[in-house]
């Protein structure tokens, strides 16, 4: 399983923008879909998007579609979250996991999860 490692959170006002980064170890990772959550307080943890390793192709959740975009270097085994347009509600800690094969938006079906890191946005 690879090591996952996030970077890039912090505190921004509503309507500003923020660049999560996520390093993998690894040889394997292109071999990953990848995949970013999220966890307010007191809420479940939620897909936010994912990412093919083979195909690159890239998935959403309604909530962020049209600000998010997830995108990936595997040359660099880093796979990065560029939010825009972010509002108070998308507070929460951010998560990097990764699993072998197929994309999926259920949690449970990834293996491997970064710490996470903070995001809040004031209003």
């Amino acid at each position: 399983q690879v090591q996952l490692v996030e970077s890039g959170g912090g505190l921004v006002q509503a309507g500003g923008s923020l660049k999560l980064s996520c390093a993998a170890s690894g040889r394997t990772f292109v071999t990953y879909t990848m995949g970013w959550f999220r966890q307010a307080p007191g809420k479940e943890r939620e897909f936010v998007a994912a990412i093919s390793g083979t195909t690159g192709g890239t998935y959403y959740a309604d909530a962020v579609k049209g600000r998010f975009t997830i995108s990936r270097v595997n040359a660099g085994n880093t796979v990065y979250l560029q939010m825009s347009s972010l509002k108070p509600e998308d507070t929460a800690v951010y998560y990097c996991a990764g699993r072998l094969g197929y994309v999926t938006f259920k949690s449970a079906d990834f293996a491997s999860w970064g710490q996470g890191t903070q995001v809040t946005v004031s209003s």
